[in-house]
């Protein structure tokens, strides 16, 4: 199979550019699919409630940011033509939990993280290096990033206020989607991270998770 000519350079500027612009800054847009809390009506949390739940918020957030940076980056550099558009239709739904935790942040009365562009360039340099690497490569990296996602997000149903289901019905929205992606990149091919890789992925979150918490 051949692989897929690069876009010419200065269009693919413009795009990354645009891409960058839309994951860190709020941006008007219109997503597929429905807030998935629209139908859940909000309830009453004390202060305290109100700022755990927003802390956790501004944590997946802050993931969803790094999810843009992530496929972009392997967007950029994938060999193959349908890995690059499997790229793009990833970012495009995680977009969508961007802007569903960007929602509910504002709701609760607080903000994104500070540290956003980090997160988002911190990203794009690890996902451009596996797509360097490889696709297969590329494709295990976003296999196993979703596995730790889901068990990320696992957690923090479970940490939620009891009664904010709001926050809950968009983390069980994204549960559901980040672990489509994690399957789907693993049937395309996606090969087994080594252990130490993972283990630095783990650590790398830990550090993205806690300085989120409060920044």
């Amino acid at each position: 199979m051949m692989n897929s000519p690069p876009k010419d350079l200065p269009d693919a500027l413009v795009s990354q550019v645009d891409r960058v612009l839309r994951s860190l800054l709020s941006v008007d847009r219109k997503t597929g699919r429905d807030n998935p809390a629209t139908d859940r009506g909000e309830t009453e949390l004390s202060a305290e409630e109100r700022r755990h739940a927003a802390a956790l918020m501004r944590i997946n957030h802050a993931g969803e940011v790094a999810a843009q940076g992530l496929y972009h980056g392997q967007s950029t550099t994938a060999r193959l033509g349908e890995v690059r558009a499997a790229m793009d239709e990833a970012a495009e739904e995680e977009f969508e939990h961007l802007k569903w935790c960007e929602e509910r942040l504002a709701e609760l009365g607080s903000r994104p993280s500070l540290l956003g562009p980090l997160w988002y360039a911190g990203a794009f340099a690890i996902g451009a290096a596996a797509g360097i690497a490889g696709d297969r490569w590329s494709l295990g990296f976003v296999a196993e990033t979703e596995r730790q996602v889901v068990h990320h997000l696992d957690e923090h149903l479970e940490r939620l206020p009891e009664d904010d289901e709001r926050s809950r019905a968009i983390l069980r929205q994204m549960r559901e989607d980040e672990e489509k992606h994690g399957a789907t990149a693993s049937a395309a091919g996606g090969a087994e991270l080594p252990a130490p890789v993972r283990g630095l992925m783990t650590l790398t979150s830990r550090i993205m998770t806690r300085s989120a918490y409060w920044f």
